[in-house]
């Protein structure tokens, strides 16, 4: 794996952007065509779904954005970081932890834990 800090911000970068155009772009760059996501509110299949999930999350949570948060870590071709979701300088209302699979320098399978949410 060259660089899984630079994934990690391509990911988060892809749940923050607001603009359909530019998330496709980034979900291209990051994800691998096949790819797969889960956790326990959602999953999804490839770059339209996740297109899909990751505009869905925009509407449900309107102001709030996702940070990386932790260290990063990283082994042959897998990568686990941690996340938090709140409004620019104000308290995190969810969290967790993912573990993904990497392919050609890109995420293929990621799986998400949550540490905390908001209630359903």
């Amino acid at each position: 794996m060259t660089n899984p800090a630079a994934l990690v911000e391509r990911y988060i970068a892809s749940w923050n952007e607001t603009d359909p155009a530019k998330r496709r772009e980034l979900i291209a760059a990051t994800f691998t065509e096949s790819a797969s996501y889960g956790d326990p509110m959602m999953k999804s299949d490839g770059h339209g779904g996740i297109d899909c999930m990751m505009a869905a999350a925009q509407e449900r949570f309107a102001g709030l954005r996702f940070k990386q948060v932790g260290r990063i870590d990283a082994y042959e071709d897998r990568v686990r970081f941690s996340w938090e979701l709140g409004p620019d300088g104000g308290p995190s209302v969810a969290g967790g932890t993912d573990f993904a699979t990497v392919n050609t320098g890109r995420l293929a399978h990621v799986v998400g834990f949550l540490d905390f949410a908001p209630a359903a």
